[in-house]
């Protein structure tokens, strides 16, 4: 546990911020800022890229008899969701085992370092016109690879980095890391690819990964991973970390409520086609439009790093979740951009705010050594969400257009979030602090 302390306000509160007065964790924290930006950036323009390839395009399908004309670009764009999620599905377990198995701040000196390999090769390629569709769903997938074996140790990794009574501040200031790079990398990229070629994105993602790697390096943390007898690289430890996850009924409820909720609602691969169709608006327009989510995400980020635990965690968790939906479903239907802006920034916020009591809850529920495993399996559900409902999204895009595909799933969230408040009564009911020593300790 680290051994430097912060100083106590004299309103005898906990200080802002608490977190970042460990080094360690105010190191990665600094580097994964960085890193994040570069990565969204690549998001933002992975998904131009591949709509410009197709845009204006169409197939035609025959189905039960008919001849049914898609679009290709809002196919190609929920494709993507597909190559994300198959390595990520195929790799997450793989890197929960590792995380527990072997020293993680090595493993994450690998990961990133193969991250930053992917995306230089897919900025030489594009730099020099030999890019497709092909080698960008192929460079894709790998980078998706990468994030799945890097997660499980990076998410298990800062607990170890701050005493247990700092940990909710420190997840939530990891959240307001990821919305703050959501902010600035779209708004980078949305300039960058409508004036030069989207090559350079690339390029500059690839260097942002040096960021974490040199923050690794410098970290004083060396503890290697515990490793309980008949613990590692094999098929019982995957299952035993299988069967945890399911036998914890409170981490489970969270998993399934962030699976359904992400499959259905999410929004950010078909953004392209609603700046575009829906609003009238050009690359630059599609890049201040993608940062309306994080923007609300990085306001609410802050009001949670700036307070105290958050109570009745059961109830908000749910409510965030529906309102996540519900605002959803309006950014769905809207045409004015400043109502498609404010919906969308909701969705930031709303999702924040589960996201901080998801992910407290389950590092507290969980001892050390099977947190690698827990957060492996949780990535197929948080990262495997998202993905698949890009290609949900998509293929009822490509039939019945962008906006019924939009709104048809933030309504369906809405109602799958009122049967787990029904089906988990324990879930409802949770609230802080409800957990035992025995789980944090290890």
């Amino acid at each position: 546990m680290p051994a430097n302390t912060t100083a106590t306000p004299s309103n005898g509160g906990p200080p802002r911020f608490v977190a970042l007065g460990h080094r360690d964790f105010r190191l990665i924290w600094l580097g994964q800022l960085i890193s994040t930006i570069g990565s969204e950036m690549q998001f933002i323009a992975v998904n131009w890229h591949v709509f410009e390839l197709l845009r204006g395009q169409s197939y035609v399908l025959s189905f039960l008899g008919s001849e049914i004309e898609v679009s290709a670009d809002a196919l190609g764009l929920g494709s993507l969701g597909l190559v994300r999620v198959i390595p990520i599905v195929i790799f997450a377990l793989l890197g929960g085992t590792l995380a527990d198995t072997y020293n993680r701040r090595r493993l994450l000196l690998w990961t990133q370092s193969a991250a930053a390999l992917f995306a230089g090769l897919l900025a030489v390629l594009t730099l020099t016109g030999r890019d497709s569709l092909v080698a960008i769903y192929l460079l894709t997938a790998a980078g998706a690879a990468a994030q799945a074996l890097d997660n499980p140790a990076r998410q298990s990794l800062v607990p170890n980095l701050v005493p247990a009574h700092h940990l909710t501040n420190a997840v939530s200031l990891n959240t307001l890391t990821w919305h703050v790079g959501s902010i600035v990398g779209p708004a980078i990229a949305g300039v960058l690819v409508g004036r030069f070629n989207v090559g350079l994105v690339y390029a500059m993602n690839a260097v942002s990964f040096g960021a974490v790697i040199v923050a690794l390096l410098l970290m004083h943390y060396r503890g290697e991973a515990r490793r309980p007898a008949g613990t590692g690289l094999n098929w019982r430890s995957v299952v035993e970390g299988l069967r945890f996850v399911h036998g914890s009924r409170i981490i489970w409820s969270t998993m399934l409520l962030d699976f359904v909720a992400t499959l259905f609602s999410s929004a950010r691969t078909m953004l392209p086609i609603v700046a575009t169709d829906l609003l009238g608006l050009d690359a630059q327009g599609y890049g201040l439009l993608a940062t309306a989510q994080p923007v609300g995400s990085v306001i609410t980020s802050v009001v949670l790093a700036m307070r105290g635990e958050i109570k009745r965690q059961g109830v908000i968790l749910l409510v965030s979740v529906a309102v996540y939906g519900l605002a959803t479903a309006l950014f769905g239907i809207s045409t004015v951009f400043i109502f498609s802006y404010v919906f969308f920034a909701l969705t930031g916020a709303a999702d924040t705010v589960s996201t901080v009591i998801r992910n407290t809850i389950r590092q507290l529920s969980t001892p050390d050594r099977l947190r690698g495993r827990m957060t492996g399996v949780n990535m197929i559900f948080f990262m495997g969400g998202p993905q698949l409902g890009e290609l949900e999204a998509g293929l009822v895009a490509a039939v019945f257009g962008v906006s019924f595909a939009i709104f048809s799933g933030g309504l369906a969230t809405v109602l799958f979030t009122l049967w787990v408040a029904w089906r988990y009564p324990r879930l409802r009911h949770y609230a802080s602090g409800e957990h035992t020593p025995a789980t944090v300790s290890g």
